[in-house]
């Protein structure tokens, strides 16, 4: 099978799966005891805080790769990535805004995890920034590569901001010192569960079908790329001297 039907094959899962956790968030799984309706946003705030993660862990291993074997494929992937992952913390933000209205009476509030999510933004919106630096693609790769390896630092800085700090964002229920915390009723977990895999199998199918073209582009490029040659006195209208 074609890789590029394997392409498409991933993206039409993840979509599917993307529209189930909806239909399971919206109309299946019971509004939240205390928090009502606004706790069905946090089913995909939670998924693309987390793919955030994965696309921005997948910056550094692509830059790091990059670095050892020179291979601009792997800046094609750490690029990628990072157009995902800054996409996904945006959409984690809006998310989070929308939330926070009902639930603390406000959109924002400088809360370390809002804070440190929002520097999170900037810093990714910088790496973008700094592929785009230089004519050379080689030197902004190696740039990049060494900024997208040193940017990772913040993610758990986001991550446990809630553990490190007094904060009124919620301490995480699953991945959190000590182990998981047994709070959760077994459907708004699994469903929780599903929106993360969705929009990580999402972010996994877009990242590899921007670097798909970007490969295809750039080989097309080399394969019609004109060769001009200017050759003086070649002109027929130029032979035998001016008159």
């Amino acid at each position: 099978m074609p890789l590029s039907c394997v392409r498409s094959i991933l993206m039409a899962t993840s979509i599917a799966l993307v529209g189930l956790v909806f239909v399971l968030g919206l109309l299946v799984v019971p509004a939240d005891l205390y928090q009502g309706d606004a706790q069905r946003l946090l089913y995909i705030h939670v998924g693309t805080a987390w793919t955030a993660y994965l696309c921005f862990a997948l910056v550094a291993v692509g830059s790091l790769a990059h670095l050892l074997r020179r291979e601009m494929v792997w800046d094609r992937v750490a690029g990628a990535a990072a157009r995902v992952g800054v996409g996904m913390t945006a959409l984690t933000l809006v998310l989070g805004s929308l939330w926070a209205k009902p639930t603390w009476g406000t959109f924002w509030t400088w809360d370390p995890r809002l804070v440190s999510t929002a520097a999170l933004l900037l810093i990714y919106l910088g790496y973008l920034g700094v592929r785009d630096l230089s004519e050379d693609e080689t030197v902004n790769a190696r740039r990049a590569a060494v900024f997208g390896m040193l940017a990772l630092v913040i993610v758990p800085v986001v991550h446990f901001s809630t553990v490190w700090w007094r904060t009124l964002h919620q301490p995480p229920g699953v991945l959190r010192p000590g182990g998981p915390q047994d709070t959760m009723p077994a459907g708004m977990l699994w469903t929780l569960v599903l929106a993360t895999a969705a929009l990580s199998l999402l972010a996994v199918s877009l990242v590899w079908e921007r670097v798909a073209r970007e490969g295809a582009r750039a080989n097309a490029a080399l394969e019609v790329e004109p060769v001009v040659r200017v050759r003086v006195g070649t002109d027929p209208r130029t032979r035998g001297g001016a008159s």
